[in-house]
């Protein structure tokens, strides 16, 4: 059984500290969703990071005061359109709303999909930018900008000039993306969301509920609120 909330962080992954603040129960699919048809291959990590700089990649993508009451455990693909459609309509208002204000603790979860090229590669290239402490960075340069490295031969000269754009090391970000170095972190990522019941992007684990979709902010401050009450806070 997932617990509903940890009083502080026990693991190096972040989505398994997520996961035992978040109890997941089957959602209906939406319309504005992408549902994955396989897993891709590669190793699946263990669930101790030792590596360093796997360590620094995995918690920068958690953001918001580690006394939030409420975890929000965001499961996504770079290069869903769905996921940019909450990006750019709900991204930024759920996070002044709720994160900066300490109401929420938010975490990023790769769920890379296979009927999209480029989902790899850009996670890759978003928590080797991560391992800089500049994952939220990327997160957005490469949602922003989806529309023209999707359709690319390759997107490498375009992640390239986002990572630059972060401010990241950038002979250190491209010998983290040669190196593949991220790929055990992503795949431990999808695998852990699927066992917790995602299998469509954007998904929203809040509290005892998985929201599938691209939420409105009004859907998600109900679930936020629901958690609330379920731990016996007053809602904001």
């Amino acid at each position: 059984m997932i617990h509903s909330q940890v009083n502080r962080l026990r693991s190096l992954s972040a989505l398994s500290i997520a996961l035992a603040c978040t109890s997941a129960s089957s959602s209906k699919k939406s319309a504005d969703t992408t549902t994955i048809t396989r897993p891709e291959t590669a190793t699946v990590a263990s669930t101790t990071v030792k590596d360093s700089s796997l360590t620094r990649a995995d918690l920068a993508r958690i953001q918001g005061s580690a006394s939030a009451p409420v975890w929000v455990i965001v499961v996504s693909d770079f290069q869903c359109p769905f996921c940019k459609q909450w990006h750019d309509q709900t991204y930024a208002a759920f996070r002044d709303e709720f994160v900066k204000t300490g109401k929420v603790r938010m975490a990023y979860v790769n769920f890379p999909l296979s009927s999209h090229a480029y989902a790899w590669p850009s996670a890759e290239s978003a928590m080797c930018a991560g391992e800089q402490g500049k994952f939220w960075e990327m997160h957005d340069a490469l949602f922003t900008t989806q529309t023209r490295w999707e359709t690319q031969p390759s997107p490498a000269p375009i992640f390239d000039s986002l990572a630059r754009a972060t401010g990241v090391d950038l002979q250190r970000w491209r010998d983290c993306v040669k190196s593949g170095k991220m790929k055990p972190l992503i795949q431990a990522d999808h695998d852990r969301a699927q066992r917790a019941g995602a299998s469509a992007t954007p998904s929203f684990m809040i509290g005892n509920q998985l929201l599938v979709g691209a939420q409105p902010i009004d859907q998600l401050r109900r679930a936020v609120d629901s958690a609330l009450v379920r731990n016996k806070i007053k809602p904001f």
